[in-house]
């Protein structure tokens, strides 16, 4: 049996507490949303959710896809809501928010992956919330380019969608994703004019050189901005930490994504791909009213 390695003194999360966190758990309650700070057990759940942020996930809380970092419940969805635009719409308009992150689960039951109401939501979000800057985390649509387009024909303001890790791990860590299929979604997206964005995490059993060469690969691809952060296993059913990264390596990879034409690279053991992605916006256009305090981001 192995045993797990230990955490290191500088993976420290803020314990899930006080007023702030309770009201952002009564909004999500009150509106029947699903988050994935919840679902995927992120770390930052009680920081993000004490400053008023957290991110939405639409198309239920049952995935389609099975993968082996992922906390997220693999099934059969039997959620198709049509009234979850409206309230997430409504959710951001109670809270008064200037930038917000909108995910959603893998629904390859569905003809469409529910890039429908992913449009619908967009689409609802920005009516009722007009200076509020939307930014969507996306599935990969299993490459189909017609119904990105479904999604991106809505107008988001950032078009998210994460590699997870290099491309040798891709099987065993995302199953059912390919690399260039992740790519060509990012290229597509960024071939539109929109601004694109995506993630990888480390200490999952890649190496230097292939962190490197991904890194590499997005920048090749135009991508504007990168979050690096540390695998955490949520199960003892999941893939196994196979290290901790030290603060130092992940300082390398911010300098060296910059380096190589990156607009803003975001890298740190607690970095999630919406942690504080007001900010990531602010740094990559330089808009003021993109405050820390109103976010709807929380991983």
């Amino acid at each position: 049996m192995t045993t797990a390695l230990r955490k290191p003194d500088w993976l420290r999360a803020k314990l899930p507490s006080g007023p702030g966190y309770n009201a952002t758990r009564r909004l999500v309650e009150e509106n029947k949303l699903h988050t994935v700070c919840q679902s995927a057990q992120c770390p930052n759940i009680g920081e993000c959710w004490a400053r008023g942020t957290a991110t939405v996930m639409i198309l239920g809380n049952i995935c389609t896809r099975s993968c082996n970092f992922c906390a997220i419940q693999t099934g059969r969805p039997t959620e198709y809501d049509l009234g979850e635009p409206a309230r997430v719409a409504d959710a951001v308009a109670k809270m008064n928010l200037k930038h917000c992150v909108i995910t959603s689960v893998a629904r390859d039951d569905l003809k469409d992956g529910g890039a429908s109401v992913w449009a619908a939501t967009i689409r609802a979000t920005r009516y009722r919330n007009a200076d509020c800057a939307i930014e969507v985390l996306t599935p990969d649509w299993k490459g189909r380019l017609h119904d990105l387009d479904t999604v991106l024909d809505a107008k988001p303001d950032i078009f998210n969608h994460n590699l997870e890790t290099v491309e040798r791990l891709q099987k065993p860590v995302r199953v059912q994703a390919r690399y260039d299929r992740s790519r060509s979604v990012l290229q597509h997206a960024k071939s539109r004019g929109f601004t694109t964005k995506t993630g990888i995490m480390l200490g999952i059993g890649e190496t230097h050189e292939e962190v490197e060469k991904t890194l590499r690969d997005i920048a090749s691809d135009k991508t504007d901005i990168l979050t690096i952060g540390q695998y955490l296993q949520p199960t003892p059913q999941h893939l196994k930490v196979e290290r901790w990264v030290h603060p130092d390596e992940f300082k390398h990879w911010k300098e060296f994504g910059l380096s190589i034409g990156l607009g803003v690279v975001e890298s740190g053991a607690m970095v999630r791909s919406s942690y504080h992605a007001d900010e990531q916006s602010q740094k990559y256009t330089g808009v003021e009213h993109l405050n820390t305090q109103n976010a709807l981001a929380g991983v």
